[in-house]
């Protein structure tokens, strides 16, 4: 569907992905290639930009990385990035320019686009955040069902079967996620929206909306 299509979500002028992306419709077709693209990536990337301290791993000289974090490869950060203290990157990791991941944030298989704030005990796995795209306190992307079928994405009735076992959230451009929320697996919400503190949130959220609870998004004015 046209609404979940990666051009409808991103502006990918603001991803170093942009040309991986961009060969996909939909971005959850991007993630199981991930690792191999930050690979062949980051061995193109200027060694008078980026510092490589380990195995696969790419710096922006720019950035800041907190020196106790914990960095493994593939994992690409890019310019004037944030990495706090206590920092979790798993691998197959795309940190955006301006990003910022915070104390006890957890990544693993995932585009930050340039801007994402994930600053405070969020767990961010299988999925892709847009442009200036922020999760609250505590908020967390599952990224696995509990009966471990292969996760479908609701919207308008229908569902669209991705094929994976693993995937966590899809957030557009410039979306909100209030504290304490859980974006359960298959969750894909529009760009420009707000999700309210503490929700469960699952399926398709339309662009342009407020998530309050289950059955109650209205649009913004």
């Amino acid at each position: 569907m046209k609404k979940l299509e990666i051009k409808e979500l991103f502006n990918l002028d603001e991803t170093i992905a942009a040309d991986y992306l961009s060969g996909f419709s939909y971005p959850w077709e991007a993630l199981a290639g991930i690792k191999d693209y930050i690979i062949a990536l980051g061995a193109l990337l200027s060694e008078e930009e980026y510092d490589s301290p380990a195995e696969n791993v790419w710096i922006a000289k720019s950035a800041t990385v907190a020196p106790t974090a914990s960095v493994t490869g593939p994992c690409i950060i890019c310019g004037r990035a944030e990495i706090r203290h206590c920092a979790f990157i798993r691998g197959s990791v795309i940190v955006g320019e301006n990003a910022v991941v915070g104390n006890s944030t957890e990544l693993k298989n995932v585009i930050l686009f340039n801007g994402v704030q994930v600053p405070h005990y969020n767990y961010v796995g299988d999925s892709i955040l847009g442009f200036k795209s922020h999760m609250g306190a505590g908020s967390i992307t599952s990224n696995v069902k509990s009966d471990k079928t292969l996760v479908e994405i609701n919207i308008d009735g229908e569902k669209i079967k991705t094929g994976l076992k693993k995937m966590g959230a899809i957030l557009g451009d410039h979306v909100e996620v209030g504290c304490g929320s859980v974006l359960n697996p298959g969750t894909v919400v529009g760009a420009g929206s707000n999700i309210y503190p503490l929700s469960s949130v699952r399926g398709y959220v339309e662009a342009g909306s407020i998530y309050k609870k289950h059955g109650d998004i209205v649009p913004k004015n």
